[in-house]
């Protein structure tokens, strides 16, 4: 059985208390309290621990009913994370009403609302790095997660976005990562910084830049050359059209991976790995 002080039943799907839940807009929650970083909402008991352990401060805990008498152990919910933080509420609701409250059926038995931390700056973040991926307008959050998992299994120092990226804490993204967006480094370029002052800074910190792109001029992600770079940052492009023409020119690098005749490209998430892969 849960031993908490602090659980509330939901009746009311109004509630103002259990807004992160309900709201539609994860840009909202993002945006709720600036200028201070905003809220973003986890789900499942390994997303949920990776947040805690990477110091993210829980605002709250939604959990389905039926798992509050513990007899139902099938590692959905975890007491134990819950119990960590005896002030925090932790609201309940059966099934059907929590499907109402979320607009889907809770499979995975939990949810977490925490506060975000602020951004650390590009040249914070890069200190010290040696290959680092850079992503330039990603907007599809189940790719963003499965270049942060690909990321943190293959030893990539850390991941920036650019400004048009979604978020790496949306629900999606973080689910799709399992959690791994918590165990790597990462930030969020400004508005307009990148690509001018985006590869400015990394050129200060003696990175190397390769874009990943399907051009003539490419070299294979197998030069040597490449390989030997004591500093990299390896550049991936928006789905479909790709990065743009002005990040390429400025890049030290084009680089391609060779595929098969008639298959022309790889998913921007599946390119990411085998570039994680070989460079990293």
């Amino acid at each position: 059985m849960l031993k908490h002080d602090n659980i509330i039943k939901i009746s009311n799907l109004n509630e103002k208390e259990i807004w992160p839940y309900v709201s539609r807009s994860e840009v909202g929650l993002l945006r709720c309290n600036e200028p201070q970083p905003g809220i973003f909402v986890a789900e499942s008991p390994n997303v949920i621990e990776r947040a805690i352990n990477a110091g993210y401060e829980p605002v709250s805990f939604l959990i389905e009913e039926k798992y509050l008498d513990g007899s139902i152990r099938d590692g959905m919910v975890r007491f134990e994370l819950i119990e960590r933080f005896p002030d925090v509420p932790v609201y309940t609701a059966c099934g059907e009403v929590l499907k109402d409250l979320i607009g889907y059926k809770l499979t995975r038995g939990m949810l977490a609302a925490f506060k975000r931390k602020r951004l650390m700056t590009l040249s914070e973040i890069i200190k010290g790095k040696r290959r680092i991926a850079v992503l330039e307008d990603i907007v599809n959050p189940t790719n963003i997660g499965a270049i942060f998992r690909s990321a943190a299994a293959l030893k990539m120092d850390a991941v920036i976005l650019s400004y048009g990226c979604s978020d790496p804490l949306y629900k999606r993204a973080s689910r799709v990562a399992m959690g791994n967006v918590f165990l790597l480094p990462w930030t969020i370029m400004d508005k307009d910084m990148w690509p001018d002052e985006g590869m400015k800074i990394l050129r200060s910190e003696c990175f190397k830049t390769a874009a990943m792109a399907l051009c003539n001029d490419s070299v294979s992600i197998a030069d040597k050359n490449l390989h030997q770079e004591e500093k990299l940052a390896l550049i991936l492009g928006t789905e479909g059209s790709g990065l743009l023409d002005e990040t390429i020119k400025q890049c030290d690098y084009t680089v391609k991976i060779p595929m098969a005749d008639g298959v022309d490209s790889l998913n921007v998430a599946a390119a990411a790995a085998v570039a994680f892969w070989e460079l990293a």
